[in-house]
């Protein structure tokens, strides 16, 4: 059976292309990181404009810890203004902030404004945003397996799997945007797009505009979906 809806529940994104937008402005990389954020609050926008249910941001990854240690305290610290930002605009504009990823070497500080954030916007009925922040999806399965094994499940079914992920009631992603002309996954979602529709465009993540975040949904709603089927 095809399926066809013409507005995806569930984005995904990989927001690539940051330092490259600063090294052609002779920048800083981490003036890239800031006007990437600034790229994240125009999709968030976008998304509640047009009716988009969730939103998942690739935001920091379990490899980029091999970056320069300049580079990741810099983005650490926009981590925190971020958190704060969103501790206070989540309230008004009825969003849901879920962080997933492996939360022990972040810092005291940023885990305490995670479980701030969190809990304050539980209760949100509007967009969900889910930061994947340190963030692998193998160490996601594998963290899946070992609360398995310790429950005693040792044939696990989809479903068992399913529910020992890191934001389990998440739908799977219908769309995955990957911007900067990259095509690859980077461990970002395995298990979860299985069928996710992939979008690419060599648009760098600080250029990406409401327009292009239109462009990929009036995309994927020219595409139909057979999930294996007919």
């Amino acid at each position: 059976m095809s399926i066809t809806k013409s507005t995806p529940r569930h984005v995904a994104i990989i927001m690539d292309g940051n330092g490259r937008w600063a090294k052609q402005k002779s920048l800083p990389r981490l003036a890239g990181h800031n006007a990437g954020a600034k790229a994240v609050e125009r999709v968030i926008n976008a998304a509640q404009k047009y009716g988009v249910d969730v939103l998942s941001f690739y935001a920091f990854s379990t490899e980029n810890w091999s970056r320069p240690q300049e580079e990741i305290d810099g983005l650490m610290r926009l981590l925190e203004q971020t958190l704060d930002k969103y501790a206070q605009t989540a309230q008004k504009n009825n969003i849901r902030l879920l962080v997933s990823g492996r939360k022990e070497p972040l810092s005291p500080a940023i885990q305490e404004k995670i479980a701030r954030v969190t809990q304050a916007t539980a209760q949100k009925t509007g967009l969900t945003v889910n930061l994947a922040l340190n963030y692998g999806s193998r160490a996601e399965l594998l963290d899946a397996f070992a609360q398995l094994a310790s429950q005693g499940i040792t044939k696990p079914t989809e479903q068992d799997l399913q529910r020992c992920l890191y934001q389990p009631a998440l739908p799977d992603p219908d769309l995955l945007i990957r911007t900067s002309g990259e095509k690859r996954l980077s461990n970002f979602l395995l298990w979860q797009c299985a069928y996710t529709e992939f979008y690419f465009t060599d648009i760098l993540w600080p250029d990406f505009s409401e327009q292009d975040f239109k462009n990929a949904l009036d995309e994927y709603a020219r595409r139909t979906r057979r999930f294996g089927g007919i």
